[in-house]
């Protein structure tokens, strides 16, 4: 709520890794977290999307966790006050000798928690150690987070999708079939409503709680998909499967990624269990023919 007017809005004038135009917040936002998660004598590797290397902790600080982050989502939002957040993913290492980077290119399954917090009219921490999604929702006056969304479950079935149309063109059969079926339902129900935002953070907040799906294929433009695999599509996919949804990139199911590189990208369709299941059989179908 400050950034306005600690002038932290607008660009930094320079590029991450991806090739994105970095916002002044996107880049205090990552000094933080790394310093934070560097000294706090948890963790050993970092990943974040603003770096084009991983971040390995010094000896005398190491911990036993590897932690993969983005450290501002939906930054393309920031000057226009939408909801923006963080996203994250932590693993352990795979033994206690020295780290590498194949201590963080590990399939989702693997994660021990992962989570987002929103940046809103509230502030929202989401997250999950393996045993239900929770959501906290700070309270300024304690300067704590107090549980206000216990074991989040996503509906069965849900009546919105989001995606980005302006994408439409360069879709494959399956999700023009797909975004086609939910605005012209030929079953004689409703039209289901689009919403997106363009923060991942914000549009899969909303999918979690009111049901529905959340569509980033792969097109023409970007064949591998535009999300990146261990700071985006896995920590996402990771807390919908245990709110009870699903997460499919188009081949299989998310989590079952094995990532070769840190900034490794791929498709996502994630949301409540019946939406899913409604593209998995587009894909299905399409393979069969």
């Amino acid at each position: 709520m400050q950034a306005g007017l600690a002038k932290l809005i607008g660009l930094a004038g320079e590029t991450n890794v991806q090739g994105e135009e970095q916002k002044k917040l996107d880049v205090l936002s990552n000094e933080v977290f790394v310093k934070a998660l560097t000294s706090s004598g948890r963790t050993s590797i970092l990943v974040s999307e603003e770096d084009e290397e991983a971040t390995f902790v010094e000896p005398s600080k190491r911990g036993k966790y590897c932690v993969v982050f983005d450290p501002l989502d939906g930054s393309s939002n920031i000057d226009c006050g939408v909801s923006i957040g963080t996203i994250f993913g932590i693993y352990m290492l795979k033994d206690g000798g020295e780290p590498t980077i194949d201590d963080v290119l590990q399939p989702g399954t693997n994660l021990v928690a992962a989570g987002y917090c929103m940046y809103g009219s509230s502030c929202m921490l989401v997250i999950s150690t393996g045993s239900g999604v929770n959501g906290f929702t700070l309270d300024p006056s304690l300067g704590e987070f107090v549980l206000t969304h216990a074991d989040i479950k996503i509906p069965t079935k849900g009546k919105i999708y989001s995606v980005n149309e302006g994408n439409a063109k360069n879709w494959d059969g399956p999700t023009t079939k797909y975004v086609e079926k939910c605005k012209f339902p030929t079953d004689g129900s409703s039209p289901k409503s689009l919403r997106y935002v363009g923060s991942m953070v914000a549009d899969v907040h909303r999918t979690l709680l009111y049901g529905g799906i959340f569509l980033y294929p792969a097109d023409k433009k970007s064949p591998d998909g535009k999300l990146r695999v261990l700071y985006e599509v896995f920590p996402m996919a990771y807390l919908l499967e245990q709110a009870g949804g699903q997460a499919f990139t188009g081949k299989q199911r998310a989590l079952e990624l094995i990532p070769e590189k840190i900034h490794d990208r791929s498709p996502i369709f994630l949301g409540s269990y019946d939406d899913v299941e409604e593209i998995k059989a587009l894909y299905a179908a399409e393979q069969k023919a």
